[in-house]
This record gives C-alpha cells, structure tokens and sequence, in this order.
C-alpha cells in the first residue's frame, strides 16, 4: 500500500493522481496529529496546499518505504532497541517527549525505549503527535534550557 502510494507521488501514476494521493495523505496526517484537531477549513488550508502537502506526503512516504528495502533510517524495526545500538548512545542525555493519544508513533514506543535507556527522562504528555501542542513545547522547550545550562 505504501509502495503504491510512492508511484503516486513520484508522478508515475500521472501529475492528477499525484495531486490527488499527496492531499490524501496529508490532510489525513494534519486531520489526526492532534488531541485538539483544528478545523477543517484551517486544516484544508495547510495541509491541502499542493506545494506542502506534495513535499510532506513524499517526505513521509520515503521515510515509511527507505532504500533497498529497508524503512527509515534505521536496519530494522527495533534497530534502535538493540543493546549493541543502545551502548552508542547511552552516554547522550536523553528526554523523551511523547504524547499519550499520539495515533502517528504509538506512545509504547516511547515507553520501550525509556526501558532500555532507563537514565533517560520521559514524559508523557496529554497530547496527540504534533511538536506544536502547548504540553509538547512546553516540554521541548524546558529540555532545552536544561541542556543548555549544562556545562
């Protein structure tokens, strides 16, 4: 399904079907990243735009399909969860951000992760997907003055 959608926004199935599929998928993703969806006419007017919607929907639709077969950046699915990957990264100060009604990266995976970095700080917030939720930013932004009092 997902492959298919990917001719779809190369163009290979035709400029209206590549139109057509990108607002699909982006409009959709604009319609559940947030607990407190935004009307539809704000998100028609966002995420229906033929330029963003075609950019985001090829942005995530690379990111889901990869290269060689193999999704995102990562290996594999759990790639990150491996202890040989968690060494490299256990020295790094970790906050996890994660909203609890996010339908996008299901909060279990944050949960995962802050179990096996178990010196990481994580938050679950009453939010959806959306970096841009008050909760979210809030927590993003206390994170950062954090580490930037850091030495």
């Amino acid at each position: 399904f997902i492959k298919a959608y990917g001719k779809r926004l190369r163009g290979e199935m035709g400029d209206e079907e590549k139109f057509a599929a990108s607002k699909a998928w982006s409009i959709w993703e604009g319609s559940v990243s947030r607990l407190n969806v935004p009307t539809r006419e704000a998100i028609l007017k966002k995420w229906g735009d033929d330029d963003f919607a075609l950019a985001f929907a090829r942005i995530e639709n690379h990111y889901f399909t990869g290269v060689d077969g193999v999704a995102g950046f990562f290996e594999t699915d759990g790639w990150l969860l491996e202890d040989a990957q968690l060494e490299k990264i256990r020295h790094i100060p970790t906050v996890i951000v994660q909203g609890r009604y996010d339908v996008v990266c299901p909060a279990t995976s944050a949960y995962e992760l802050h179990k096996k970095l178990p010196e990481s700080v994580l938050h679950m917030t009453t939010t959806g997907h959306s970096s841009f939720e008050p909760e979210i930013i809030q927590r993003l932004v206390e994170a950062t003055d954090e580490f930037s009092e850091r030495k």
